[in-house]
């Protein structure tokens, strides 16, 4: 085998004419640099459509792409970057085979970034490949880029999950959109509010819209009303994660409001009592321990508002629970009815709030949907972030989210995905 063909076997370049390989000292080191120019068929097409345009000039002259290593030496690519004219988009550098366009790294380099950026830390990736962190995100980016032009995530949507996920001190918040059916996240963008959601629904097009059949989702009015506006046909599902914890917000309130009365009345028995009653009207009943079922029994039989309150929170479990949707909606019913009439400020605030979200509470209960698969690419995210020690761009995290999350991840070169 000539030894052209090695290096080109070696290098993985395709479509590509080699023609002289130098090892030159490079410090403490060597670097290897492989002149190259693109074969017949690549020649003078645009750098970001690939179609036939006409020379335009030279360009800025010989350029070098960065190549993976080869052993302990660095290795580059050496060719010229003339300048075409696209019919479409004007004057740009010409395309190169072993690289993306306005990249300085061929596409197994960032290929191989991507995936160890996949799997393992920005900082372990950077100090292997041999390159700053920063250079690392802006990798990420143009990879996800190009995978989401050639995959569209957005196809065949019917049932959907939103929600939002701080990132970053300061109230930086990502919106992310995630497809229940494949369980992966599908959208994601910088912001937390109505109208970063009705960009989704405006990426998503009027036909794919009306193609949504249901979206879960907390219970924010920025999502609720951006959700009515774009798909008033969907029906919205409220997750009960969110309900029950309301409830036992409403519980702890009640709670407090008694310890706060018992330590103005210098009842201080009754206010340490209260104060380690809290894990055991917390927590669900299968899961109290013997002393915490005792310490029930005490407040059901001595304190009648907390105990009221506790009833409260565990009927509304029992909703979720239920055999059948007629059975959850008359015990649904029942509870505001209840609540309503407790003499707990804390309740009574709380049914008007389910009250408000009944057609969304049910909605859940019909078609069992929760928020489930959304906290799970969410807790997801925050590994991400952590395994990162963060991100100064919302850009970077996004396009590393959606190659580990969205099934975007190049395999490594020159192997079967």
């Amino acid at each position: 085998m000539r030894s052209i063909r090695v290096w080109a076997r070696l290098l993985g370049l395709r479509g590509t004419v080699i023609e002289e390989v130098n090892v030159n000292d490079a410090g403490e080191g060597t670097e290897v640099v492989v002149a190259v120019r693109p074969g017949w068929r690549e020649r003078g097409r645009c750098g970001i459509c690939g179609r036939r345009a006409g020379r335009f000039d030279r360009g800025g002259g010989r350029r070098r792409w960065r190549a993976l290593d080869l052993g302990t030496s660095l290795c580059w690519i050496e060719a010229d970057a003339p300048r075409v004219c696209c019919s479409k988009h004007g004057v740009v550098v010409a395309r190169v085979p072993w690289a993306r366009h306005d990249s300085r790294f061929t596409r197994a380099f960032e290929d191989q970034c991507c995936w160890l950026a996949v799997n393992c830390s920005k900082k372990a990736v950077a100090e292997l490949m041999r390159c700053s962190w920063r250079t690392v995100g802006s990798i990420l980016e143009r990879v996800c880029g190009e995978a989401r032009l050639k995959v569209d995530l957005l196809s065949g949507l019917t049932s959907i999950g939103i929600d939002e996920i701080s990132y970053r001190r300061g109230q930086r918040y990502l919106t992310v959109v995630v497809d229940h059916h494949s369980g992966r996240l599908v959208w994601a963008a910088p912001g937390r509010d109505r109208q970063t959601v009705l960009s989704f629904f405006d990426a998503l097009g009027q036909e794919r819209c009306k193609e949504i059949e249901s979206v879960s989702c907390d219970m924010a009015s920025w999502i609720s009303s951006a959700v009515a506006e774009a798909v008033p046909d969907a029906q919205r599902c409220v997750d009960p994660f969110h309900v029950i914890g309301l409830a036992t917000d409403a519980l702890d309130e009640v709670r407090r409001e008694l310890w706060r009365e018992a330590r103005r009345e210098k009842n201080l028995t009754l206010a340490k009592d209260l104060k380690g009653a809290r894990f055991c009207v917390w927590k669900n009943p299968e899961n109290l321990t013997d002393r915490q079922a005792q310490k029930l029994a005490v407040i059901g039989k001595l304190n009648g508002p907390l105990y009221r309150a506790y009833l409260l929170k565990e009927q509304l479990r029992q909703i979720y629970r239920s055999a059948t949707y007629e059975e959850a909606e008359a015990l649904l019913d029942a509870w505001l009815a209840w609540a309503r009439r407790c003499r707990l400020p804390a309740f009574t605030k709380l049914a008007r709030t389910i009250t408000a979200q009944r057609d969304g509470i049910l909605a859940a209960i019909r078609l069992g949907l929760s928020n489930a698969r959304v906290e799970q690419i969410n807790t997801q995210i925050r590994l991400i972030t952590r395994r990162a020690f963060g991100f100064h761009s919302a850009d970077a995290l996004i396009a590393l989210a959606m190659l580990t999350l969205s099934g975007l991840c190049p395999p490594l070169p020159d192997r079967v995905k």
